[in-house]
């Protein structure tokens, strides 16, 4: 989607820092942190929300970003959260999942 800031990041059309990354996901800090660590791990390819993902390679590998940029973070209590659609608080609709810790 052109007009998807997720879909410019990934194509690395708008610069960032990819804490992670594989063939699937890249992870980022979220530019508006609701938690003292807040990251984000975001699908490379464009799923408007979690209901759009049936690929189960694509499902491994998000929640394998997710304890793989934990670890080297060396961040070992947090909570994930994933919003799925606009009532539910998704404000991006780019399948993404928040990373929150407090260290």
């Amino acid at each position: 989607m052109s007009d998807c800031i997720f879909c410019k990041i990934a194509n690395k059309e708008i610069p960032s820092e990819f804490l992670y990354e594989n063939d699937y996901v890249f992870v980022i800090k979220d530019i508006n942190p609701k938690a003292p660590i807040h990251l984000l791990v975001i699908t490379k390819e464009h799923f408007a929300n979690l209901n759009e993902i049936s690929d189960e390679k694509v499902l491994g590998e998000i929640f394998k970003g997710i304890k793989e940029v934990c670890k080297e973070l060396g961040i070992k209590e947090y909570k994930t959260l994933i919003n799925t659609g606009k009532s539910a608080g998704q404000e991006v609709f780019h399948f993404h999942a928040h990373i929150l810790a407090d260290k």
